[in-house]
Parts: structure tokens; C-alpha cells; sequence
């Protein structure tokens, strides 16, 4: 085989032509090779593969040249496009970018009356999300002829949870989800294939908390509302939070219960209501139990409520041994424990005081009793902070008891975690002048100070945060 090696071959006239073989000829190019074409290309026709313009995302009215692909982006509008100039090889293709063509179409013209599928002047419509569209041009009877029309193409799927619902904020690689009222959870992904409990998610449900109890004296502290949580991300162990978390499952929607606090009761000696419950999946968590109110004659009334964490107590009757009932914190029983017993009241001997409500992590102080030595209401049973949200708050404080007052007898103080003040009766001549009990924290579930005899303290309302990974 004779062998011509030349750098440059060129026609003999000036814009003449160069002919490589005669017909029936066969022309190889040797593998490893490459040819650049920097000119026009003609005769060759193209066989269904385009130059997909991936540096030009189209998202207004464009016309596309032959040979190309395009990306267009409907998610601001619908879009047009114009076909080229019809010639035998042609060919053009059109992809949905944002997966948004049945919302907002992409309308294709042809050129001019030129035929797309047999139908001059005809145009088309891409109307499904993810549709991709090609089109070569065979000739004038039929024109521009689709060769591939895919839709609903796959995406791919994200290794974490994907989930809609209340107020969403993230802390590092978690995305946290807080409701303070009622609302919907819902999952839309999950990880396809879980590594490291990737489909866990953290959670914090705590109830409504109990108001304080209305008493001619001393009225008792709400108990906290009931107080559950897991902490597989934020926290140190602690026998304190759930061995697990709540698995998640894909497209499910959660409804989430956000529980109200107890309101104080309608007479001037009754005893304060329970709050309400609030609820994530499997979990609830029991309202806070209403402090006691009432006066001697009535023990019922006197005593404590049960609840996620009890309710105080107030004053036993005439000097006597108090013989009131503290409200039972836990109730009903869960593991771990979602709250503590309320406290007791002190006998009615001289100034006296109620017990404070129950709180997440201790039970409510007991009251005590005058004169002459150290006496008041019972502090609120102390909450727990939390880091779930990204920030260290405290819930599921008691509310203190109400005192009968003298110049060295206090109310009751608010356990940590939202629980309000007991109040003050300063009748018999103290210099002290009455106060009310004071309501629990908002989204805290503290339970309501006790009355002194004024106003009672309302429970605090409840919150549910969930917390997951989400990169």
C-alpha cells in the first residue's frame, strides 16, 4: 500500500472543491484519530444525537438551531421555542429543567408552514414535568417527526429526610421542625437506604401545663404538663429521655397536637384545671394536673390534680395535720417518666402555705407554716433545658403555691422551666399587699402559680419540636 504524507491538501483553484475517492470508495479513519470540524457541515445528516447547550438554561422565547439541545427552565412562566429552517438531517431537542411544564408549558412553532408530524403549521405543546422531547426533519411530506418522546423522567433521590410542617430552622446538619400550635408533620423522602439511622428523628412533646388553684389564702401551684422526649443528637445519655427515636416513614403525614395550659377555675375557691395534652406519632404527653384550691371545708377541692407532673396541694383544715391530697405527677404511667408529684400544703395553723406544683425533673416544695419561724408556699418542682432547637431553653417547670402572708412568709417560686409565682393573701393586718399567681410560660408548659387570693396563675401552653438529619 503506497503511503502520501502532506500537511495540507488543496483544491487547484481558488474555493474549489476536493474530492477524497470516487464513489463506492470506502474511507477509513483509523481509530485514536480526531476530526474538528470548524466549518459547515452538509450531506452528512445527523442520526439522533444533539450538542445539549448545558451553558445556556432558556427561560424566555428563543429559536434553536439545528444540531442542538436545549434545557428550559418554566418555573417563572411558560416558555416558547421556534423551530430552524427545515432541512433533511435536522434535529432538535427540548428538556424540562425545573420539572415544571405541566404548571407552565413549553410550546414549540415550526418554521414558517412548515409540517411537524404531517400537520403544516402545527405546533407543540410539552405539558408533562420532566418531559424530554427530540425532533429530526425528514422531508417536506411529514417534516419535523418526534423520535423520542420521554416523560416523567427520574430524579434522583435524596440520602435524608425530606418533611414540610411549622416553623423550620436548622442547627448544623439538622433541620428542626417547632410547632406551638396544632399542625401537620408530613414526609415527602426518606433515605433510601438507611446508614447510621439516618430516618430517626429527635423529638420534644411536652403538654399543656395545670393552673393554680383559687383559695380564700393559699391556693396550690399547677403541676408542669408532661414532658417526653428523645435525644439522640443533642444531648448527653440521660435516664430522663426516650431510648429512641420516632422512625419515620416515607409520605406520611403526622398530625401534631399542641396541648392548651388549664385554666383557673370560675369561683373564688376552686381548684385550678388540668392542661391539655399535646401528641407526635406514638407519643403523648398528659396535661398538667391543677394546683388545689378551696378552703377547709371542702378536702376534694384542696387537693392536688394528677397530670404529666401533679398538682399542689392547699392548707390541711383548723391546725391539724394537713389531710389533702397532693396530685400524682406521671399520670398516666409512662417510661421514662413524663413528670413528678405535686407538693403538700402546710396545716392551717397561723400563716400557711400551698404546695407547689410538680415539675419535669423534681417534685413540687411542700408549703410550711407561721408564725415565728421561716414559712411560705411551695416552690414549683424544677423543668429541664434543652438544646433541640439549637438554643438552650428550659420546659416543664411547677408553678408555686400561694401564701398567707406575713412579713417574713413568700410565695412560692416558679420552677425552672416556665412555672409561674404563687400569690399572696396579705389579710390580718400585714403591711404586704395581695398579689395574684402568675401564668406559666407560653410553649413551656409551666404550670400556674397559686392564688393568694387573688387571680390564679394559668398553665403555660405545650410546644412539639422534631429534629432529624437532613444532610
Amino acid at each position: 500500500m503506497s503511503e502520501v504524507k502532506v500537511n495540507k491538501i488543496s483544491p487547484r483553484t481558488n474555493c474549489g472543491t476536493v474530492q477524497l475517492g470516487d464513489s463506492g470508495d470506502t474511507i477509513t479513519i483509523p481509530a485514536g484519530a480526531t476530526i474538528t470540524n470548524n466549518g459547515t457541515q452538509t450531506g452528512f445528516g445527523r442520526t439522533g444525537a444533539v450538542d445539549w447547550q448545558t451553558g445556556s438554561i432558556k427561560t424566555s422565547t428563543f429559536t434553536a438551531a439545528s444540531g442542538e439541545g436545549y434545557f428550559v427552565n418554566t418555573s417563572g412562566g411558560a416558555v416558547s421555542a421556534n423551530l430552524p429552517a427545515g432541512s433533511a438531517g435536522a434535529i432538535v431537542a427540548f428538556a424540562d429543567y425545573t420539572r415544571t411544564f405541566n404548571s407552565n408549558n413549553l410550546t414549540i412553532f415550526p418554521n414558517g408552514t412548515e409540517k411537524i408530524g404531517g400537520v403544516a403549521g402545527g405546533e407543540v405543546k410539552l405539558s408533562v414535568n420532566g418531559q424530554a422531547l427530540t425532533l429530526v426533519y425528514v422531508d417536506g411530506t411529514e417534516g419535523w417527526i418526534n423520535v423520542q418522546n420521554a416523560e416523567d423522567t427520574e430524579t434522583g433521590v435524596p440520602p435524608f429526610i425530606v418533611a414540610t410542617g411549622g416553623t423550620i430552622t436548622t442547627c448544623g446538619d439538622f433541620k428542626i421542625h417547632t410547632f406551638t400550635g396544632p399542625g401537620t408533620f408530613a414526609t415527602t423522602t426518606i433515605a433510601p437506604s438507611p446508614s447510621g439511622n439516618p430516618n430517626v428523628a429527635d423529638y420534644l412533646v411536652v403538654a399543656g401545663g395545670g393552673a393554680g388553684g383559687k383559695s380564700t389564702s393559699a391556693g396550690g401551684g399547677g403541676g408542669a404538663g408532661g414532658f417526653r422526649f428523645a435525644a439522640t443528637t443533642y444531648c448527653s445519655p440521660s435516664p430522663l429521655k426516650a431510648p429512641a427515636g420516632i422512625t419515620l416513614t416515607a409520605s406520611t403525614s403526622y398530625p401534631i397536637t399542641v396541648g392548651g395550659g388549664g385554666g383557673t377555675g370560675g369561683g373564688a375557691t376552686d381548684k385550678g384545671d388540668t392542661g391539655s395534652a399535646s401528641t407526635f406519632s406514638t407519643i403523648t404527653s398528659a396535661g398538667g394536673g391543677g394546683g388545689g384550691g378551696g378552703n377547709e371545708s371542702s378536702q376534694p377541692v384542696r387537693n392536688g390534680q394528677p397530670g404529666g407532673s401533679g398538682g399542689g396541694s392547699t392548707y390541711g383544715p383548723g391546725g391539724t395535720a394537713p389531710d389533702t391530697i397532693v396530685g400524682s405527677g406521671n399520670t398516666p404511667p409512662v417510661s421514662p417518666a413524663q413528670g413528678n408529684d405535686g407538693g403538700k400544703g402546710a396545716p392551717q395553723s397561723g400563716a400557711h402555705g400551698a404546695g407547689g406544683g410538680g415539675g419535669f425533673t423534681a417534685v413540687g416544695g411542700g408549703g410550711s407554716t407561721g408564725p415565728g419561724s421561716p414559712s411560705g408556699g411551695g416552690n414549683g418542682g424544677a423543668g429541664l433545658a434543652l438544646t433541640i432547637t439549637g438554643s438552650s431553653v428550659a420546659y416543664g417547670g411547677g408553678g408555686g403555691g400561694g401564701a398567707q402572708t406575713s412579713p417574713s412568709f413568700d410565695e412560692g417560686t416558679g420552677g425552672t422551666g416556665g412555672g409561674g409565682n404563687g400569690g399572696k393573701d396579705a389579710s390580718g393586718g400585714s403591711p404586704i399587699p395581695h398579689s395574684s399567681g402568675k401564668p406559666g410560660t407560653t410553649n413551656t408548659g409551666g404550670g400556674g402559680g397559686g392564688s393568694g387570693p387573688g387571680a390564679a396563675g394559668a398553665g403555660g401552653s405545650g410546644i412539639v419540636v422534631i429534629r432529624y438529619k437532613f444532610q
